[in-house]
């Protein structure tokens, strides 16, 4: 009988991907779907078994893989912040560990939970292990290479961004010429692109200084917990940089997944935009 293993299935098709390889690997996968969150073509990608839980069913999910033999299990895709701290009901567990955080973030709320997974003998593990080869390699990935105002763009919202992560208030900073433009909240990586294009078409009537050009620098936190909340790429976010006119995207090597690369990579060449990890 194969191995067993749990998948916490948010939004987005990180959650697919990884179901698809950890089947590849020869595990049979029991899939706790968020129904706030994730998307029905979990049910026709080979899972063991399929079971939807809402937001904040924290026992219902431990019975769950209690009953389903799971001792394993990892977190994918992304379930909104703003999901977290306004749809979610919480069932008499979740209440109690919710009353138990000093500070109210995703990483406290998400490394409480996984202590109290750990404490009912469920080990969460690493979202990306079966993922690797997804991982963002260093050094310029597109054709082009980031210009020096870009670079000059990076290194500042690098800066901006490891400050900002580290209370983890979001992973994203939009630059331009050195300005912030945008930091990401509670909205995403794509909202958050999207409001920067908005600032900057509200400043073209205007004598503003600032290029019109932005560069999207998206990194892990210090320490980034590679159980849950990797940074992730997607086609769409090039789509929304091209809309927004970013031309340039830095990402961490090795700590954020490219979920198509080839077609990110072809959907970025066709809008100019450079990516570099480092």
């Amino acid at each position: 009988m194969a191995e067993r293993i749990g998948l916490i299935a948010g939004n987005g098709t990180f959650p697919l991907l990884l179901l698809d390889a950890a089947r590849a690997q020869g595990f049979d996968v029991i899939v706790a779907a968020i129904k706030e969150e994730a998307s029905e073509e979990i049910e026709a990608h080979g899972a063991a078994a399929v079971h939807w839980l809402s937001l904040g069913e924290l026992s219902k999910l431990i019975e769950t893989f209690h009953r389903e033999g799971v001792r394993r299990a990892m977190m994918a895709g992304q379930v909104k912040h703003k999901q977290i701290f306004s749809s979610i009901r919480p069932d008499w567990r979740l209440a109690k560990l919710l009353l138990s955080l000093g500070t109210r973030n995703t990483d406290s709320l998400l490394s409480a939970v996984a202590l109290t997974l750990a404490d009912e003998g469920i080990a969460l593990e690493n979202s990306t292990a079966f993922l690797e080869p997804l991982l963002a390699s260093s050094g310029v990935l597109t054709t082009r290479g980031p210009t020096l105002e870009e670079k000059k763009n990076i290194e500042y919202g690098r800066s901006v961004a490891r400050h900002m992560a580290q209370y983890d208030i979001g992973q994203t900073v939009i630059v331009a010429e050195s300005a912030c433009v945008a930091v990401e909240a509670m909205e995403g990586t794509d909202a958050t692109i999207e409001r920067a294009g908005e600032i900057m078409r509200s400043l073209s009537g205007n004598a503003s200084i600032l290029s019109r050009e932005l560069t999207v620098v998206k990194i892990a936190k210090p320490n980034q917990d590679m159980r849950f909340d990797v940074p992730v790429i997607g086609v769409r976010t090039i789509e929304v940089m091209s809309k927004a006119r970013a031309a340039c995207l830095a990402l961490d090597a090795g700590k954020c997944l490219l979920l198509d690369a080839k077609a990110i990579l072809t959907a970025a060449e066709s809008a100019g935009i450079s990516i570099v990890a480092d």
